[in-house]
């Protein structure tokens, strides 16, 4: 008996050890929300497991309002560089919070700070044989009143960009694709990506909510998606991981 529960632990022990973690780190546009059945905001990455066949867990470790710099401050990315093996992945979106210049904490030059902090999480996690994969923020419901979509993120986006470039490291510009997404809905059914309703709409809110930054879950599945569609454009093994028969 004792031989069968030996075995059965090491065959347990054995297909745990084979799941790759993908961890997600960065902003309030990628976290997870609490009350996902009564709260209607979903982080992007919120919703990506379902994506994932077995054999990869996504550890969805992004914090709302947090930047480069009060994620690293806060010790949560040595929690994560701490627990990398060889192979996890490392999905890193920041830029929201780090351009707020009124606030010391979090604010980051998009030139320098910033550019180092990504700097420092793609070689440290490729330190651990970690795969990192660079990501622009997502673009915010910023229509003007000609239609346009007008870009918020500075010089953010582009620092990323150039990292990506610099460093090889696999990217994918949210940025971008979020933009097209906007776009493709238009200045007002876009507000079905985001938080828009009137007092009395949804019982989670109390008053009017007009957030064109943070996302429905609709938003939420069709970045999530976004992201599924670019990384099967990758070379890399992160594809065969994905379920068959997704889109």
């Amino acid at each position: 008996m004792r031989k069968y529960i030996l075995i059965t632990f090491l065959i347990t022990t054995f297909s745990f050890a084979q799941k790759t973690t993908l961890y997600c780190i960065g902003d309030s546009t990628m976290a997870n929300k609490k009350n996902p059945d009564k709260n209607p905001e979903h982080g992007w990455a919120q919703v990506l497991q379902p994506f994932f066949s077995d054999n990869i867990v996504v550890v969805n470790k992004a914090v709302n309002g947090r930047s480069t710099k009060s994620f690293i401050n806060e010790k949560r990315w040595d929690s994560i560089y701490n627990t990398l093996k060889k192979e996890d992945y490392v999905f890193i979106e920041f830029g929201h919070n780090d351009e707020k210049i009124e606030d010391s904490a979090r604010y980051t030059n998009p030139h320098t700070s910033y550019r180092y902090n990504l700097i420092r999480f793609v070689t440290e996690s490729r330190a651990k044989g970690a795969i990192p994969v660079l990501l622009t923020s997502i673009a915010r419901r910023n229509f003007n009143e000609k239609g346009v979509l007008v870009p918020t993120h500075g010089n953010y986006p582009l620092e990323t960009r150039l990292i990506a470039q610099e460093y090889k490291v696999p990217f994918i510009d949210l940025e971008y694709y979020t933009e097209l997404l906007e776009q493709s809905y238009g200045p007002e059914r876009s507000k079905e990506l985001h938080l828009h309703f009137k007092t009395g709409e949804n019982a989670y809110y109390d008053k009017d909510k007009a957030d064109d930054t943070h996302l429905s879950l609709k938003g939420a599945t069709e970045i999530a998606q976004i992201v599924v569609n670019q990384i099967k454009l990758m070379d890399n093994s992160l594809l065969t991981k994905l379920k068959k028969g997704i889109k």
